[in-house]
């Protein structure tokens, strides 16, 4: 089996602090923790089986196909294989408005 090298890009890092912030204030700092742990878990299996991941429905009615997420429901992980690297682009709330945000980060 093929490892990967999981990269994560600087706005990843901060959309990560965001959503702790967040889950903290509106909820606990438990909980916080609990979502992180989860998406570190979701992301550190991209080692493994980065083809797992699904095309975007934002990205792919641009045509785009390059682009994959996973998930730990209600968040969204994007990322993008470049040979044996997963970079990860970018860790969502699902329930926000994601056509924008997506075409903001991805579609430079």
């Amino acid at each position: 089996m093929i490892q990967y090298e999981v990269v994560l890009t600087e706005e990843v890092g901060a959309d990560l602090i965001d959503l702790f912030l967040y889950i903290a204030r509106i909820d606990s700092i438990v909980k916080a923790h609990h979502v992180l742990d989860e998406l570190e878990t979701v992301i550190l299996s991209l080692e493994q089986q980065p083809e797992r991941g699904h095309y975007p429905p934002e990205l792919l009615e641009h045509g785009l196909k390059n682009f994959r997420e996973v998930f730990f429901k209600p968040y969204r992980v994007i990322y993008e294989m470049i040979g044996y690297q997963v970079v990860v682009l970018g860790c969502f709330d699902g329930r926000r408005d994601l056509q924008s945000l997506l075409e903001r980060r991805l579609l430079r």
